[in-house]
């Protein structure tokens, strides 16, 4: 496949990096396109670097991968995206992540579909570049899930596949409009991490999500206060 990558910062590294090892053309775009051109260099297994509009025109898919105050600025060099498969792995949070940039407005994801016609999945905004680097991130044995949410199943289709290609396991998130719900988590989740604390800690087994399985079962009113 050929994906365009817009950003030569570390997401986009760490994701054309791997793209490209699994044997898919990638061209990075950069607002300095000699910094797009070392990080192609850089990435070798044909990777190429230019513009931001090279790259977009490039890719089948392309992976919006800059910080979320840049983001109207490269779209608007990177021209036309209407009808593409745009993948937004952008944040609007900051320190000390009490709140998002986006607060009271629609999420990052729905305001980028808006503004270019693209057929948007919001995806690999959950982690640490670092971790998209690791081959595969799997963790005490089970491999990273990778949240998507999106309205256009081929594109979904698409995020899917590009998932499964670093060895993660994509997941269902649901339409765009949920995309507001995984970006504040994703915040809420780093301001955890920041603080020390282990998200994972405050989640219980799937068995358990609709209560004690062996209470449920036995007693009538936990099942309906359950459901």
């Amino acid at each position: 496949m050929r994906i365009g990558i817009l950003g030569a910062g570390a997401m986009a590294d760490a994701l054309a990096t791997q793209w490209a090892r699994k044997g898919h053309q990638v061209r990075i775009g950069a607002r300095t396109p000699a910094k797009a051109v070392a990080l192609a260099d850089r990435i070798g297994h044909g990777a190429a670097g230019g513009t931001l509009r090279e790259a977009a025109e490039f890719g089948e898919a392309v992976l919006l991968a800059v910080w979320h105050e840049g983001v109207q600025d490269v779209l608007r060099e990177a021209g036309p995206l209407e009808g593409r498969v745009l993948i937004d792995c952008t944040n609007p949070m900051e320190p000390p992540f009490e709140r998002l940039k986006t607060a009271g407005g629609p999420s990052a994801a729905r305001r980028i579909a808006d503004a270019t016609g693209a057929r948007v999945v919001k995806a690999f905004n959950t982690c640490h570049e670092s971790v998209w680097r690791m081959t595969p991130p799997v963790f005490a044995g089970r491999p990273l899930g990778v949240p998507l949410c999106g309205d256009d199943e081929d594109a979904l289709a698409v995020v899917r596949g590009l998932v499964t290609d670093l060895g993660c396991v994509p997941m269902d998130g649901g339409s765009l409009e949920r995309a507001g719900l995984l970006e504040a988590a994703t915040a809420f989740m780093v301001g955890l991490w920041t603080a020390g604390e282990d998200p994972a800690a405050m989640l219980p087994p799937p068995e358990y999500a609709g209560g004690d399985p062996a209470r449920t079962s036995e007693d009538p009113r936990a099942t309906e206060l359950a459901g």
